[in-house]
């Protein structure tokens, strides 16, 4: 009778439990987006530097040191590989719902170009990280001789950690190229239709133009290039001229062109694009407000060159005769090999390939040649030549090596002094002024002052001085003789016997008559 009472039990089984289902699709829509950033190259300082530039107001960029640094996450990166990461809020406003931060950003910061640091780099990339990536590579104004060489090195890591992935991995960097690729010039499908592209068979594609990505690494990229403000410095104490800061831009251009890398000149606690070109390369769009990217290639200190915005055409108007064609092709060659050590960048120039040294053609080589160390050159080389003609430094020699020229010289004129003082005879004045006094004061007459309202004559009262002065010398000289000692002594006897002898004088103590 028990069992007839019980609920009959369904035909189905045990159903799956829907809540299950339901919380997890409403943690999936509270989980953040992840995106990455792999900030390559300068030192601690100017990676910090970078990371309060990304974070900064946009309106306002002097508020990071009083609205933003008490709030933004630490930085550690000062060995090996470093990390942080950085909240990105919708229109840069405070934190009141979790709809309000548009992506996670974590950063992975790296300083050294050595293969040492290639397994660190490896697990950060995986088919789910690749396209939500960003590398961004960081250079500075302090040694912009040294770019070319540093972003050679910092490639060729790449390169040897990206051939080194899965091929699921690297079936995911071509599709994440080609994808780059389609956006070339933003012309996507729906731009396209608008512009009358497309016709019935779809979006009409735009063919790459001559050295566009040539060496796509599979993975966006961005170079920045920090402390623009040094190129006045540059400018006046170097005498460096638009020549020289044209043959940079030009140079790193095209060689950016080859990756689909983009390209910003930043200056500290400066307005800059830098946050609208870092967030549009990850992916991130404010909902509440659009941020506009546009090109700069004018103004020299604010750099800003896009993906897929540049071409030859574009880089050849800024000044004729640079050689496009051949440092393109001098690039494609020399980042095949692996990275070397960048411990010779400052001090010495390191040896390039021996083929790419002797004929030239090494494009590290051409760049390095054109835009040399002001430290270790008299003058900068202007593109075209190796000589300049209006130098305008000067070469110094060491402290203690010029202190001994200078006594050696310093020596030679006082032997000079010495023969001629004894081969003249110094001239003997005829009179001197302190012989003839007489005639000094027929001019001048005497000479009065008032003391106390009464004149007195300073040549008489002089006078009077040095007589006494001569008498009491004399009387000293006479008390001082050992002959009149004795006379001495008793005339001071008899003068103490004459004041006891007094007459009218009694006895001390004997009573008065």
């Amino acid at each position: 009778m028990s069992g007839n009472n019980s609920r009959p039990s369904s035909k189905d089984g045990p159903k799956k439990n829907i809540w299950s289902s339901m919380l997890d699709s409403v943690a999936n829509g509270k989980r953040l987006p992840e995106k990455n950033l792999l900030i390559l190259g300068g030192t601690p300082e100017s990676q910090r530097e970078f990371i309060e530039t990304l974070s900064a107001d946009t309106s306002d960029p002097t508020l990071i040191s009083e609205k933003r640094r008490g709030r933004l996450p630490p930085v550690a990166n000062q060995f090996a590989l470093g990390y942080t990461y950085q909240d990105v809020l919708d229109a840069d406003q405070e934190v009141v719902f979790a709809s309000d931060i548009l992506a996670r950003v974590s950063a992975y910061l790296l300083s050294e170009p050595s293969l040492s640091f290639a397994p660190l780099l490896k697990p950060l990339l995986t088919p789910q990280s690749v396209p939500e990536t960003l590398v961004v590579i960081l250079l500075d104004w302090s040694d912009p001789w040294t770019w070319v060489r540093r972003l050679r090195e910092w490639v060729r890591l790449l390169r040897h950690v990206l051939i080194s992935l899965d091929d699921e991995t690297k079936i995911v960097m071509e599709e994440t190229m080609t994808e780059w690729k389609d956006r070339k010039r933003g012309m996507d499908s729906g731009l396209a239709g608008a512009q009358g592209l497309a016709g019935s068979g779809g979006p009409v594609a735009i063919p790459l133009g001559p050295g566009e990505w040539d060496e796509g690494l599979g993975i966006a990229m961005c170079v920045v290039c920090q402390g623009a403000d040094k190129i006045e410095k540059l400018e006046k104490d170097h005498g460096w001229r638009e020549e020289e800061f044209d043959f940079i831009l030009q140079f790193m251009r095209t060689i950016l062109l080859k990756h689909g890398a983009s390209l910003i000149y930043t200056t500290p606690f400066l307005a800059n694009s830098l946050q609208s070109l870092i967030h549009s390369s990850l992916g991130i769009h404010s909902l509440l407000k659009r941020q506009s990217l546009k090109h700069n290639v004018i103004d020299r200190d604010k750099i800003l060159v896009p993906p897929n915005w540049d071409s030859w055409g574009k880089i050849r108007i800024i000044r004729e005769g640079f050689d496009m064609e051949g440092v393109s092709t001098a690039w494609s060659i020399e980042i095949q090999d692996p990275p070397e050590p960048l411990t010779g960048t400052v001090d010495q120039p390191q040896d390039d390939s021996a083929t790419g040294a002797e004929d030239g053609t090494s494009a590290v080589t051409i760049f390095e040649q054109t835009i040399t160390d002001p430290k270790r050159n008299t003058a900068m080389a202007h593109p075209g030549s190796q000589n300049s003609a209006n130098k305008i430094e000067v070469e110094t020699l060491d402290m203690q090596s010029f202190l001994a020229k200078q006594l050696d010289v310093l020596e030679q004129l006082k032997q000079e002094d010495e023969k001629d003082r004894a081969t003249k005879q110094v001239p003997q004045l005829e009179m001197s002024p302190l012989e003839d006094n007489g005639r000094v004061n027929e001019h001048i007459g005497p000479v009065q002052f008032n003391m106390g309202g009464i004149q007195v004559d300073a040549d008489d009262m002089l006078r009077k001085l040095k007589e006494r002065e001569a008498s009491r010398v004399q009387r000293k000289e006479v008390l001082s003789s050992p002959g009149d000692e004795k006379a001495h002594n008793q005339a001071l006897a008899n003068f103490f016997a004459g004041l006891v002898k007094k007459p009218g004088t009694s006895p001390r103590g004997s009573p008065s008559t």
